[in-house]
C-alpha cells in the first residue's frame, strides 16, 4: 500500500459499524519500557519491554435509535470486552486491517448548542492489536452455507498466534443461525481444508474475538467459512484475521 489522504476508514466495534458515524479514528499500539541499567552498560541506558497496551479512539457524529448506532451500541458495550477492527479502506477481502480484543472504557457525547452532536470513545486493548487483513466484506449479505475468498496470510511461527475478530452486524429470518469458522490450507484450492477457530454459533447481533493456542501452523493460506440454518436467514458480517 503506498501513501494516501485519509479518506475513509471503516470501524467495526463488536456488533456495530461505525465506519458512517466516524471522522476521526486514532491506533495507538505500545510496551513499557523497563530500565536495567548497570555499571556494565557503558554509558548507555539499557532497557527490556514489559507490558504491552493499546488503545482505539473514535469521533464522530451522534446518532441513536437502534442497536447498530453509535449511541445504542456504545451504551450497550460500555464495561465490556469484545472484538474491534479497523480498516483503512473499503473493506474488501484482504484489505489490511488491524483486529484486538478491547474494553469500551469510555464514551462522552454532547456539545454547545448549535454544533453538530458529536462522541467520542475509547477502547482498550485485552488482547495485541495485529495487524492483519480482512476475511469476509460487510457488504456481502449470506443466506446460505459457503466459504469466502482465500488470502494468502502466511504461516503461524512457534510461539505466535492466529487471532481472528468476527463481527454479526444484522440477523432476520425465523430461527437463523450462523457458525463462522477459520480454515487454513497450504494450497489456494484448500484442498485439505483444516478448521483453527470456531466461533460460537450466533443468532442475532453480536461478536467474539479468537486466537490459537500459540503452536506453529505451516498452513500460509485462510479463509472464512460458514454454516447457516434457519427458514430464510440472513446475515450481514464482517471478520478479520491477522498473525502476531
Amino acid at each position: 500500500m503506498s501513501k494516501f489522504v485519509l479518506l475513509n476508514a471503516r470501524l467495526y466495534a463488536v456488533a456495530a459499524d461505525l465506519t458512517g458515524a466516524s471522522n476521526k479514528i486514532e491506533l495507538t499500539s505500545e510496551i513499557e519500557e523497563k530500565e536495567t541499567t548497570n555499571y556494565l552498560s557503558n554509558g548507555y541506558k539499557e532497557l527490556l519491554g514489559g507490558l504491552g497496551s493499546a488503545e482505539i479512539t473514535g469521533e464522530g457524529q451522534w446518532e441513536a435509535g437502534d442497536p447498530s448506532l453509535v449511541d445504542n451500541a456504545s451504551w450497550s458495550q460500555l464495561g465490556g470486552v469484545g472484538p474491534w477492527t479497523v480498516c483503512p479502506a473499503g473493506g474488501s477481502v484482504g484489505d489490511l486491517a488491524y483486529l484486538t480484543a478491547a474494553l469500551r472504557s469510555s464514551y462522552t457525547q454532547g456539545e454547545a448548542v448549535g454544533e453538530v452532536a458529536p462522541w467520542t470513545g475509547t477502547a482498550k486493548s485485552a488482547w495485541p492489536l495485529v495487524r492483519g487483513q480482512m476475511g469476509h466484506p460487510t457488504g456481502t449479505a449470506r443466506t446460505s452455507t459457503g466459504v469466502g475468498t482465500a488470502v494468502q496470510l502466511g504461516a503461524v511461527p512457534a510461539g505466535k498466534r492466529l487471532y481472528a475478530a468476527l463481527h454479526v452486524l444484522s440477523v432476520s429470518g425465523t430461527t437463523p443461525s450462523i457458525t463462522a469458522r477459520i480454515e487454513s490450507d497450504n494450497a489456494v484450492g484448500f484442498p485439505s481444508a483444516t478448521t483453527q477457530l470456531t466461533f460460537t454459533a450466533a443468532t442475532a447481533a453480536g461478536g467474539e474475538v479468537l486466537r490459537t493456542a500459540g503452536g506453529a501452523i505451516t498452513d500460509d493460506w485462510w479463509r472464512v467459512a460458514w454454516t447457516i440454518s434457519g427458514t430464510t436467514p440472513s446475515f450481514m458480517f464482517a471478520t478479520s484475521f491477522g498473525i502476531r
